[in-house]
C-alpha cells in the first residue's frame, strides 16, 4: 500500500493540532486502551450537535471487537 507523503504530512499536522485543543482525549482513549478493552465491556457513546440533537448508543465488546483493537493497535506500532 502506498501512501501520498504530502498526505502522511498534512495528517500529522492535524493530528498535533487534535492533541493541542483536545489535550484530554489522547490520554483518555490510551487510559481505555490499556485498561477497559476486555470482553464484556460496555462503551457508551453520547453525541450532541451545535442545534441541540442527542444521539446516543453503546456497545458491549466481543473477543471479536477486542481481537480487532488488538490488530489496530499492531498496526500503530510498525
Amino acid at each position: 500500500m502506498n501512501m501520498n507523503p504530502m498526505l502522511l504530512m498534512q495528517m500529522k499536522q492535524k493530528y498535533e493540532t487534535f492533541q493541542k485543543e483536545h489535550p484530554k482525549m489522547l490520554p483518555f482513549f490510551t487510559a481505555v486502551g490499556n485498561q477497559a478493552l476486555k470482553e464484556g465491556t460496555i462503551i457508551d457513546m453520547k453525541v450532541t450537535t451545535p442545534e441541540g440533537q442527542t444521539l446516543e448508543s453503546n456497545i458491549k465488546l466481543t473477543a471479536n471487537d477486542i481481537e480487532i483493537f488488538q490488530m489496530m493497535k499492531e498496526m500503530k506500532n510498525q
